[in-house]
């Protein structure tokens, strides 16, 4: 997706326009979607070629921008363009303008980094994917090609969508990713998506987001499987197994297993986010703890268990699908600050840290009130977005910068 899942956006329509965290409405937005390609074997090679002159035209892009210390996209335009296009004339004009456009964007998050005190090097890339526009490209839902423009010329390929996307066919496209993965041939299409026409309702969900149990939310609902954790575990062992082993062919297992972890931990937060937004009805408002930099505010212990699962913890992957998988049902995603949200009692609202008995049980020392501690937790976060009268409290923001600890358990 192109739009940043974070911030606050103003709502245009509507009698109660106001500026909501994570909520968007009668807005079109956009997705990403993939089409596999299916060239004939010279269309193969002439992509390979594209991919090949285009990955090289935005490595020139880079180089003269990294030397004359320049990532702005228009003063690299006049630094770069005849350059790069004396070295690639089978490259048409519009993909050179976007591979200086791509090497804009590498620059200025290196030159960003630079500014932070970090060591960073001139970018580089084996295989930078071609992005096309309506200038280089057109999609024929209809007939399932695509005609694209190629080093040797327009080709017209044909393609499939997997079932998946394939509700999105159809809808106008923007730009497109050109990708090789595996000896196969994908097209990265962002189609723009109407958004539903769905009336907010007063409903609000809290989600208390752990490790142990993946999800809870404040409407008594257990999201997610145990079992996720234990074969993280598994995958953890044997990466520290393959690490100290050191050979040639462990190395090459290592990075598989890094593939097949990656895809474990997205494939997981793609089910968890669904259950979570599905938990909820169209319209209402689903309220997470801000987890912001929760790896340097926490206060547990280094080097143990409990650290290294809070370091592997793909919180803001899963964040960023529950916010668009939102969108889709007309839902709002909040924010609030998520102190004291695990130690609170929700029934009489007495906080102590001894209320919490053990992970899954908490006892309220005052009324004796008993519940599984993360389903409390999930209550309170949803309490608290109530008493901020319906918006998130200062310093709830899910991308505002905290000092304060966070208490969310394993």
């Amino acid at each position: 997706m192109k739009d940043s899942h974070f911030g606050y956006v103003r709502r245009e329509s509507g009698r109660n326009s106001a500026e909501t965290p994570f909520g968007w409405y009668n807005t079109p937005t956009q997705r990403t979607i993939r089409i596999r390609l299916t060239p004939a074997p010279a269309q193969a090679e002439t992509l390979a070629e594209t991919l090949q002159h285009f990955t090289s035209a935005f490595t020139q892009a880079v180089k003269i921008g990294w030397e004359a210390r320049v990532s702005n996209a228009t003063t690299l335009h006049y630094l770069a363009y005849y350059p790069v296009k004396s070295a690639h004339p089978t490259l048409v004009s519009d993909l050179i303008n976007q591979a200086r456009v791509k090497a804009a964007e590498a620059l200025r998050s290196a030159f960003a980094l630079q500014k932070q005190g970090r060591k960073v090097s001139r970018p580089v890339s084996d295989a930078c994917p071609p992005r096309y526009n309506q200038h280089t490209y057109r999609v024929d839902w209809a007939s399932q090609t695509v005609r694209m423009s190629t080093t040797s010329g327009r080709q017209t390929i044909r393609f499939n969508v997997p079932s998946y996307h394939a509700h999105y066919a159809g809808y106008p496209v923007a730009t497109a990713d050109l990708i090789n993965r595996r000896s196969v041939w994908w097209l990265h299409v962002v189609v723009t998506v109407p958004a539903p026409e769905v009336e907010r309702t007063d409903e609000v969900v809290g989600v208390d987001l752990g490790i142990a149990q993946p999800a809870v939310t404040s409407n008594n609902r257990f999201l997610g499987k145990p079992a996720w954790k234990a074969i993280e575990g598994r995958l953890f062992y044997l990466k520290r197994q393959l690490q100290r082993k050191g050979s040639k062919s462990a190395k090459r297992h290592l990075r598989k297993v890094r593939g097949k972890q990656a895809r474990f931990r997205r494939d997981c937060d793609h089910v968890l986010s669904k259950q979570i937004v599905q938990a909820a009805s169209p319209g209402a408002t689903i309220v997470l703890e801000n987890l912001t930099d929760i790896r340097t505010r926490s206060k547990i212990k280094k080097k143990t268990r409990t650290s290294r699962r809070i370091h592997a913890w793909s919180f803001a992957q899963l964040k960023s699908f529950i916010a668009y998988k939102a969108e889709e049902r007309g839902c709002t995603v909040a924010g609030v600050d998520p102190r004291h949200t695990s130690q609170t009692c929700s029934c009489c609202g007495h906080v102590a840290r001894n209320n919490r008995r053990s992970r899954g049980r908490f006892v309220c020392r005052v009324c004796g009130f008993e519940l599984h501690a993360d389903l409390n937790a999930a209550r309170n976060i949803a309490a608290k977005y109530h008493a901020s009268g319906g918006r998130s409290p200062a310093g709830g923001s899910l991308s505002t910068d905290q000092s304060y600890p966070s208490d969310s358990s394993e």
